[in-house]
């Protein structure tokens, strides 16, 4: 890796130009190439992101390119990929973002890339697993965006009912990011004090959680249908994940990272607390789940395992 901060994002959507229309206002990167099959889109994009720069924080160079610039970036993130439609959900996409991820990826490394893969293509955790199995990169260097967005959704939600900052919320949304997430509510805080003894003490009822976590559940669905896609969310989420990696912060996020038995699971990526920084993920916080929240990581695996094993590894 150089030190310069340059960034390739492949895919001009949705998703990938709300994080790169972030960055105008963040700042913390020096050059951001943009890549799509339709070149032309990503050159329009890249215009109209220059014409905001005069008012953007830092300096930023903007420009189109094609899969040579991924050569001396540091972080390539993917976001290409087919959109969600209203009824659909994210595993019913695996088969056609297969396909997507493994070319995209493929020409990524033609290249010669040796940085990190940022994924954010659905289903996410089962396209982190599709790239890095075709890039060959250590594995915490493939890093997807994983439960980033469902925990800030949750951290929204609860300070809102408990009507404290966001900043102090400590808890975190684990599994897949889709329908056998969950949350491990005895490892929750609300700045040092636990949520459920914070709960006694308020007399509120633990049935409350259990429809914000619905709400975090379904709230990806309830946009779809009302806007048809998600992506100021996920676009900022991306933003700083990409922003830790860069400033080597030791952060902990609920990315998408490779289990090697650390919740007694092995060989899939999936959304956990992890520390990352600048050499990507280097260590999996290991919480003490109760049996129920064990029993869902192990189902919400077993849902990927399922899906990687009979969609997945037959495509590559």
């Amino acid at each position: 890796m150089n030190k310069n901060r340059k960034v390739v994002l492949v895919g001009t959507g949705f998703v990938g130009m709300s994080m790169a229309y972030s960055f105008l206002s963040t700042g913390g990167i020096d050059e951001l190439v943009l890549i799509d099959v339709n070149h032309d889109k990503a050159e329009g994009e890249a215009m109209d992101l220059q014409h905001g720069l005069p008012y953007a924080e830092g300096k930023l160079e903007i420009r189109s390119g094609d899969y040579s610039e991924c050569k001396d970036a540091e972080i390539v993130v993917i976001t290409a990929g087919v959109t969600m439609k209203e009824g659909e959900t994210r595993l019913d996409i695996a088969a056609k973002d297969t396909k997507i991820i493994k070319s995209v990826t493929e020409n990524i490394m033609a290249s010669g890339f040796d940085g990190i893969i940022v994924v954010a293509s659905n289903p996410v955790d089962s396209m982190t697993y599709v790239a890095q199995k075709v890039s060959g990169l250590p594995k915490e260097r493939v890093i997807g965006s994983g439960t980033i967005l469902d925990t800030a959704r949750l951290r929204y939600l609860m300070s809102k009912y408990l009507h404290i900052s966001t900043n102090n919320m400590h808890l975190y949304i684990m599994g897949e990011h889709g329908d056998s997430s969950f949350v491990p509510w005895t490892n929750a805080y609300i700045g040092c004090q636990s949520l459920l003894d914070l709960l006694d003490e308020q007399g509120k009822d633990f049935n409350d959680l259990l429809e914000i976590y619905t709400q975090v559940q379904q709230a990806g669905y309830e946009i779809i249908k009302r806007k048809h896609s998600t992506y100021y969310g996920i676009g900022l989420s991306l933003n700083r994940l990409v922003r830790a990696l860069l400033n080597d912060e030791n952060v902990i996020l609920t990315v998408s990272a490779y289990q090697q038995g650390e919740y007694g699971q092995e060989g899939l990526y999936i959304g956990v607390p992890a520390i990352v920084n600048r050499a990507g993920v280097t260590k999996i916080i290991k919480l003490e789940l109760n049996d129920v929240d064990q029993a869902k990581f192990d189902a919400s695996c077993e849902t990927l395992k399922k899906l990687n094993a009979e969609v997945i590894e037959p495509l590559l």
